[in-house]
């Protein structure tokens, strides 16, 4: 299963769609994992809670990736049948006021490699940084054992336009990103967070080897929406990647 991950990042056309690190709804989750294997997703990442990892496990063939911020968690995510594990994303922890600072993402990724050395390990860069060290911090996350790196930086942005314009709008802070560490470091980089079918060919163009989407997902109610807005990002990403 991880080499078609890896497959798909090497051809830049991967997609993820992520459940939500805090969100343990299992009814949710579930949906949300029917509609990334149905719609033509390449990975699923959902949070750090057994249960829910056996019953993705059992709903799907897609290499699952757990996301939590505390390395023990991993661990217990791995023995559950985890096929890969991010440190992050980090936007729904902002809302409540908590920060994720350069010195704790890599220490969070220093103590995980120690846990797990062998595991594929992506890592979060926090959008909070201003550019310039998010690059920095990207290059030491490598360093640190990172084999991929994953931009954030939806929740940031404040769109003035509907439509398009918004959509682009809302995307461009983590297609910053996405720019500028793709060009420093040597690892894949996921574009996450505020992207949409509008952005994802972005996202590529950028130098994104894939994408995750998540809320635009998995806080619709109806599991055929769901899946026809997987289906809408994996038909923009196999047209990005063919132009690339």
């Amino acid at each position: 299963m991880i080499s078609t991950l890896q497959t798909a990042l090497t051809n830049r056309h991967a997609l993820k769609i992520i459940s939500g690190l805090n969100n343990f709804d299992a009814n949710n989750v579930a949906s949300v994992i029917k509609a990334a294997d149905l719609g033509g997703a390449t990975f699923v990442d959902i949070a750090a809670d057994a249960t829910l990892i056996r019953m993705a496990k059992q709903l799907t063939d897609l290499p699952i990736c757990v996301s939590a911020v505390e390395p023990e968690a991993f661990t217990m995510a791995v023995e559950a049948g985890a096929d890969l594990i991010e440190i992050g994303n980090f936007d729904s922890f902002y809302a409540q006021g908590r920060r994720f600072e350069a010195e704790e993402v890599l220490a969070l990724t220093h103590a995980t490699r120690a846990l797990l050395p062998n595991i594929m390990l992506s890592v979060t860069v926090p959008h909070i940084l201003p550019l310039d060290q998010q690059v920095e911090l990207a290059e030491q996350l490598v360093k640190a054992g990172a084999d991929v790196i994953q931009t954030e930086g939806g929740t940031s942005s404040s769109p003035e336009h509907a439509g398009a314009l918004g959509l682009i709008e809302k995307a461009a802070p983590t297609l910053a990103a996405a720019y500028e560490i793709s060009r420093a470091v040597s690892v894949p980089v996921l574009c996450a967070s505020g992207l949409s079918s509008v952005t994802a060919p972005l996202a590529i163009a950028a130098g994104a080897s894939g994408i995750g989407v998540g809320s635009a997902i998995h806080k619709l109610n109806d599991e055929l929406a769901m899946i026809a807005v997987v289906r809408s990002l994996v038909e923009s990403l196999t047209r990005a990647s063919v132009n690339v």
